[in-house]
């Protein structure tokens, strides 16, 4: 893998489909350098296909975010190719079945914990080096999703809410010595997530991801 030097970098984390590869997408075309992490490495080397057709460049990262070696590693490896972070892009989330909470799954829950709370817990403290040893004020961009309660899906919700805590503390703890964290509420998107909660639901009324990804790169 080369050094791009020249370009600001950016992780974005759960970048195979949805809004992170939208996101991933549209960044590598207005000139980033994006590590696009995903578990699917056919997902990742179709984005690639759409970054590499727009002349942009990325790395493909296909990892386990619920792994910390992995985690460890891949942190290592931007700090040894590039020394710093631009941006990191939290998009990873789990969408467990709809379930009345008192029949969640363990399995189910247990995912959701480790995907959505525990993996944003642990690369917080990985990843702010990386963004501090930026040459810029770095961001590190969360999504909220204001959907994220009601019946049924109460494993989702608490599991997401436990992720935004731990995201606007750390956006309150370094207001002022950086780097810049954003959470920020994103529309409703004909994601897989979405048609989780919403089977059936006619998307001809939904934002479009790549739409969205646009509207969040403009925050940078």
């Amino acid at each position: 893998m080369s050094t791009q030097t020249d370009k600001k970098i950016a992780l974005i984390t759960g970048a195979s489909r949805g809004l992170g590869a939208a996101l991933a997408e549209h960044l590598a075309a207005t000139g980033w350098h994006v590590v696009a992490l995903g578990r699917t490495m056919g997902a990742l080397e179709e984005l690639d296909d759409r970054i590499k057709a727009k002349g942009g460049s990325a790395t493909l990262a296909a990892l386990d975010i619920t792994v910390d070696d992995a985690m460890r590693h891949l942190c290592r490896d931007i700090h040894e190719r590039w020394g710093h972070l631009d941006l990191w892009a939290h998009m990873a989330i789990h969408a467990p079945p709809m379930s009345p909470a008192d029949h969640v799954a363990l399995k189910d829950w247990e995912k959701c914990v480790a995907i959505n709370i525990r993996a944003t817990g642990f690369l917080i403290p990985m990843v702010a080096p990386l963004l501090r040893a930026a040459t810029t004020r770095a961001t590190a961009l969360f999504v909220d999703d204001p959907t994220a309660s009601g019946k049924f899906m109460g494993a989702y919700g608490a599991s997401k809410a436990a992720q935004m805590a731990l995201a606007r503390a750390w956006q309150d703890e370094s207001a002022k010595t950086g780097p810049r964290v954003l959470v920020e509420p994103v529309a409703a998107m004909p994601t897989g997530t979405r048609a989780r909660f919403h089977p059936g639901e006619d998307r001809a009324g939904l934002t479009p991801c790549k739409v969205e990804a646009e509207r969040l790169a403009g925050l940078l």
